[in-house]
């Protein structure tokens, strides 16, 4: 009988062994399993993250490059603003020019014109005086 229950501990201690070698192998591969699942999810996470910074980098680039561009067309701007503003006096400085010429110009030949009516009234005169004289 003791025999007989040796023998029975024996197997079932046998059996034990054996099914912890066969838990043990199970959890080993369920850690295998988990550890690559946890491996590709970290790989998925950390390409999404590059893929979000890369974003990121190209919104922050276009963005720069938008503000260069505004920038660049605002000093365009107040450059043609200025432009504009000095060729408008230059015109203004030219025609006041030009009016003060014309009018030194028209001046003289008002004179001119006065003086020869002067001569001519005065040869006119003389000659009225001459033909008075001669009658």
């Amino acid at each position: 009988h003791e025999r007989e229950h040796d023998r029975e501990i024996s197997e079932l201690a046998a059996k034990h062994s054996e099914e912890m070698e066969k838990l043990r192998a199970e959890l080993q591969e369920e850690q295998r399993h988990l550890f690559d699942e946890l491996r590709q999810q970290m790989a998925a996470t950390h390409r999404a993250e590059h893929e979000q910074a890369q974003l990121q980098s190209q919104t922050l680039h276009s963005l720069e490059l938008e503000a260069l561009r505004l920038t660049l067309n605002n000093m365009h701007t107040s450059q043609l603003e200025l432009t504009q503003s000095n060729l408008r006096k230059e015109k203004e400085t030219a025609l006041m020019e030009l009016r003060e010429m014309l009018n030194d110009k028209r001046a003289q030949e008002v004179a001119i014109l006065q003086s020869r009516h002067q001569l001519e009234w005065e040869k006119i005169k003389e000659q009225c005086l001459r033909e008075k004289e001669d009658l």
